[in-house]
């Protein structure tokens, strides 16, 4: 990598920072595409020759990776499946114990994900309405657990809506846990229902840009479709900089 940004990149987003943007996207691309800690981000650049600590990448990761967030949340919006299964997991932070409540389509990517300090219908509700507020839409069919707070919210916001309730047809939510509990012990824990928040916001929609279903492709195909989706990726990061 050049040590000085490309014209075409250097935007007033990155004009104060030392590193180019090329460097910053792909050091929140490491961060957030795999179960690397800070420290595994910040040596992974320095085998490269870019010496940058992790307190720095830290602070890209939270504010370009919001904003890159946001631009691959805008471009995905109108694909999600009709289907949406709901599901939420225990996460304990500082000896309190909280709720990951998440939402995601028929075919495994994420729509929304909120931590909460309740497992009630009130909790079923508010991720309920933030869903029908982004997404503009209403689903053909929900899929849950046997929790009752999500009958109770989806008769009451949701009540022309196909409810199935079985825990053995909503693997596809519970799966998608699994990326957040690798992260969570990568990090030690969660250190607030912020922080938790904040890193789900931003993994979801980067982590639906590379979900490629690769079981389902031949190689050239799935070679392809990776190479589209980094296109797509440093077109992100040329975007979040205007």
């Amino acid at each position: 990598m050049s040590p000085n940004p490309p014209t075409d990149i250097a935007t007033p987003r990155y004009k104060r920072h030392r590193f180019p943007a090329e460097i910053i996207a792909h050091a929140v691309w490491l961060y957030f595409r795999f179960p690397l800690s800070l420290r595994h981000v910040e040596d992974l650049l320095a085998e490269r020759g870019i010496a940058v600590s992790f307190q720095t990448i830290s602070e890209w990761a939270t504010k370009f990776g919001q904003e890159y967030a946001r631009c691959v949340r805008r471009r995905s919006r109108e694909n999600f499946a009709s289907k949406w299964h709901f599901d939420e997991m225990v996460i304990s932070i500082k000896g309190k114990k909280h709720w990951l409540w998440r939402a995601v389509d028929a075919d495994g990517y994420v729509l929304d994900a909120l931590i909460q300090s309740r497992r009630n219908k009130k909790a079923a509700l508010k991720l309920m309405r933030k869903l029908l507020k982004d997404q503009g839409i209403r689903p053909r069919v929900i899929i849950t657990d046997k929790l009752k707070s999500y009958d109770a919210a989806k008769r009451e916001i949701m009540p022309g809506v196909e409810h199935r309730s079985h825990k053995g047809l909503n693997n596809r939510a519970e799966n998608s846990h699994l990326a957040v509990r690798r992260r969570e012990r990568g990090m030690m824990r969660f250190k607030s229902a912020r922080q938790c928040q904040r890193f789900v916001s931003i993994h979801g929609p980067i982590a639906n840009l590379f979900h490629l279903h690769r079981k389902h492709l031949k190689a050239a195909d799935h070679r392809d479709i990776r190479a589209a989706a980094m296109a797509v990726w440093s077109e992100v990061a040329l975007s979040a900089a205007s």
